[in-house]
């Protein structure tokens, strides 16, 4: 018996030490459909639990990191994370602490945010971004494609410029909002080697374009404006937007070409 304590001990000690690791898991549900996310939760650079959701199809295939737009949460990805993973690849959509609750989904990192009365601004969710590619990293032991919309957009390509094991950026609706606290975007991208695809709707694309040096854009970095109206942020892949298709057969050319 007292063997069997100890070992029951030596357990609880381990799993006691493991979760004050930032990136590890804390809790995870287990998903009967293969398509169908488990939910897991691992701790924020500041320790805040940061919920997600994780389409698992194991350590041989590419991985995806999916960041909501202001006012969302994870359920932003819920039809694309699917589409993603049927098209081979893992997928972790997250709650950011700057978001909000959508389509009967409470975005759980925000609740536990506000318990603890911690800032919610955009620039605060970019520790939960940069913890959430530790994660990924640590999981599947390989470099993330990063996903942004709108604000998230924005401060993924910010973190590609600085972050080693980010691989390449895809970017819906990106904007100058952080200029003043973390540079100029303009210049970001200047140096920015790495593969990005960015896009917004139509509207928007004037706007991406004062952002985007075309003379500096190197192999596998797009900008790719629709025909169609379009949409602001990541929504625009969504089946109920009439002109998904366009957005989804530009995405699928960026990811088929990537690697090659």
């Amino acid at each position: 018996m007292k063997h069997i304590h100890f070992i029951i001990f030596f357990g609880v000690l381990i799993m006691s030490c493991n979760s004050k690791n930032h990136n590890s898991e804390i809790t995870a549900t287990v998903s009967e459909k293969l398509n169908e996310p488990r939910k897991i939760q691992f701790l924020s650079l500041d320790s805040l639990i940061v919920t997600a959701n994780l389409y698992d199809r194991g350590n041989e295939f590419p991985v995806i990191l999916l960041c909501h737009q202001a006012g969302f949460n994870k359920i932003e990805y819920t039809e694309i994370a699917k589409t993603l993973y049927n098209k081979g690849f893992n997928c972790l959509a997250i709650d950011q602490r700057s978001g909000g609750n959508i389509l009967e989904s409470f975005n759980e990192t925000l609740l536990e945010a506000n318990k603890k009365s911690l800032p919610v601004e955009f620039l605060d969710a970019e520790q939960d971004i940069i913890a959430a590619i530790d994660y990924t990293v640590k999981k599947y032991n390989k470099d993330v494609i990063l996903w942004g919309s709108s604000y998230s957009a924005t401060l993924a390509l910010y973190i590609a410029s600085d972050h080693k094991n980010v691989k390449a950026v895809i970017a819906f609706s990106p904007g100058n909002y952080f200029d003043e606290q973390k540079g100029g975007l303009k210049d970001k991208l200047k140096q920015l080697k790495k593969p990005f695809f960015i896009t917004s709707s139509k509207k928007e694309a004037n706007d991406i374009s004062t952002i985007i040096d075309t003379a500096h854009i190197g192999v596998h970095q797009i900008h790719f404006i629709p025909s169609s109206e379009g949409n602001h942020g990541s929504r625009a892949l969504w089946k109920t937007d009439k002109n998904n298709e366009e957005y989804w057969a530009a995405i699928n050319q960026f990811l088929n070409d990537m690697d090659k």
